[in-house]
C-alpha cells in the first residue's frame, strides 16, 4: 500500500512528467505507468533518503552509440549531469532471462557508460531484503553529482566549500553548532555562511521556521 504522502508526491511528479513530455514514445510509456520495481524503489528507498523526486526522469529516452533507442528506468540529471538507475528484477534479469536479452542488457550498460552515463544498478531483492544498504548506495550515488557541482564552482569561499564537503560526508541534516565546531568558527559567523549557501541554492533548511535549526544539502 502506498502511503498518502508518497502517493501524492508520486502522482504529482509523474503527471508533470507526462504533461511536459513532447516525445510521443516516452509519453506513451509514462501513461502506461512505471514498473512495480521502480515504484517500490522510489517509495522505499529514494524518497525516504533524498526527500524529493527532483531531477528524476522515468523511462528516459536516449540513443546509444549504436544509434538505438534506450529507455532508462530512472535518469538522474541534476544540472545536466547524466546518472542512470536501473532496477534489476530477479525473474527478468537473472533467473529466466534469455541469452540474447542478457547480452543486450550488458551491451546497453556498456554503450551508455561509454557515453558518460553513471550507472547505479539496484536489485529488486536488495530493495526488499537490504533497504539500508540501498539507501547508502543512493546517498553515495547522489554524492558523486554533488562532488561534480562543488568542484566546478569557483565562486565559493573556503568556508563555503568546506561546509558543502561537511554536509556531503554527513548526508543528513546538521546544526549550526555542529558546523561551527567543524569549521572552528563562531556560531554567528557560521550562520552567515549557511545563509549564503541557502541563497545560492546549495543548502536548504531542514527544520525550523522562525529560527532555522537544521540544514541539509539541496539534492
Amino acid at each position: 500500500m502506498m502511503s498518502l504522502l508518497f502517493k501524492e508526491t508520486y502522482n504529482s511528479w509523474l503527471s508533470k512528467q507526462i504533461s511536459e513530455e513532447k516525445n510521443p514514445r516516452r509519453q506513451e510509456l509514462l501513461r502506461k505507468g512505471l514498473s512495480h520495481g521502480t515504484v517500490t524503489f522510489l517509495r522505499s528507498i529514494w524518497l525516504p533518503t533524498i526527500g524529493n523526486l527532483d531531477n528524476l526522469f522515468p523511462e528516459y529516452e536516449v540513443r546509444d552509440l549504436n544509434n538505438r533507442y534506450r529507455y532508462l528506468d530512472l535518469a538522474y540529471m541534476p544540472g545536466g549531469e547524466k546518472g542512470c538507475i536501473e532496477i534489476q528484477d530477479y525473474s527478468s534479469h537473472a533467473r529466466d532471462v534469455e541469452t540474447g536479452r542478457f547480452k543486450d542488457l550488458c551491451m546497453k550498460q556498456a554503450l551508455l557508460t561509454l557515453d558518460d552515463w553513471c550507472f547505479l544498478p539496484i536489485a529488486y531483492l536488495s530493495i526488499r531484503d537490504d533497504p539500508g544498504v540501498c539507501k547508502n548506495l543512493v546517498l553515495s550515488f547522489v554524492g558523486k553529482f554533488l562532488s561534480i557541482n562543488m568542484s566546478s564552482s569557483s565562486k565559493l569561499t573556503w568556508s563555503e566549500a568546506e561546509t558543502l564537503r561537511f554536509a556531503r560526508r554527513l548526508m543528513r541534516p546538521f546544526t549550526a553548532t555542529e558546523l561551527s565546531a567543524h569549521l572552528l568558527l563562531s556560531e554567528n559567523r557560521t550562520r552567515v555562511i549557511l545563509r549564503s549557501l541557502i541563497t545560492k541554492s546549495l543548502l536548504v533548511v531542514a527544520s525550523g521556521n522562525q529560527r532555522y535549526r537544521t540544514f541539509r544539502l539541496n539534492v
